[in-house]
C-alpha cells in the first residue's frame, strides 16, 4: 500500500497546472523538435536531436512524477476542518522567538509545497513537527541545526 501525500489545495491546484503545461505546451513542442531534428539527416552527431530526446525524458520523468504525486495525494483544505485552535497541517503558525524576540510566519504543507522564501515549511521539518498539536500561547522547544530554540505560538490561521 502506498502512504498517501498530504497536499494542501493549492498545492494540488500548482501541481495540476504544471501537469496540464507539460502535457499541452512542452511535450508538443519537444515532439516537433524532435522530428525537425530527424529531417536534419545523421542522428548519432545531432546534437538537436539528442538535446530534444534528453529534454522529452526528463519531461515525461516529470508528468510521471506529478500523476503519481497527484493519485496518491490526501488533499487537505484546512478551511473545513475544525482543529479546536490547535496546529495542524495547512495551518498558518505566527511564531515568535523567545531569545531574539523575532517574529515568523509559516504555513505547514507537504513536502512538495515546501517553500521557505513564501514562508512554508514541510510538514516533516523540525520546526512544523514541534508546533503540530499545539496552541496559541503554548511555548515550544524545537531541536534545530543550529541548536535548541524556544518559540511562542502567538496565532494560528486556517486559510
Amino acid at each position: 500500500m502506498v502512504d498517501k501525500v498530504p497536499l494542501t489545495v493549492v498545492g494540488a491546484n500548482k501541481l495540476r497546472e504544471e501537469l496540464k503545461e507539460l502535457k499541452s505546451v512542452v511535450r508538443p513542442s519537444i515532439v516537433k523538435a524532435i522530428s525537425e531534428a530527424r529531417a536534419h539527416g545523421d542522428l548519432k552527431e545531432n546534437a538537436e536531436y539528442h538535446a530534444a530526446k534528453e529534454q522529452q525524458s526528463f519531461t515525461e520523468g516529470r508528468i510521471s512524477d506529478i500523476e503519481g504525486k497527484l493519485s496518491n495525494a490526501q488533499i487537505i483544505d484546512v478551511t473545513t476542518i475544525d482543529a479546536g485552535g490547535k496546529v495542524i497541517f495547512g495551518a498558518t503558525v505566527e511564531i515568535e522567538d523567545i531569545d531574539t524576540e523575532e517574529i515568523v510566519t509559516y504555513q505547514i504543507v507537504g513536502v512538495d509545497e515546501a517553500d521557505i522564501k513564501e514562508s512554508r515549511i514541510s510538514v516533516s521539518s523540525p520546526i512544523a513537527r514541534g508546533l503540530i498539536g499545539k496552541e496559541v500561547e503554548d511555548v515550544v522547544t524545537i531541536k534545530t541545526p543550529s541548536g535548541t530554540k524556544e518559540y511562542e505560538i502567538l496565532s494560528i490561521k486556517y486559510v
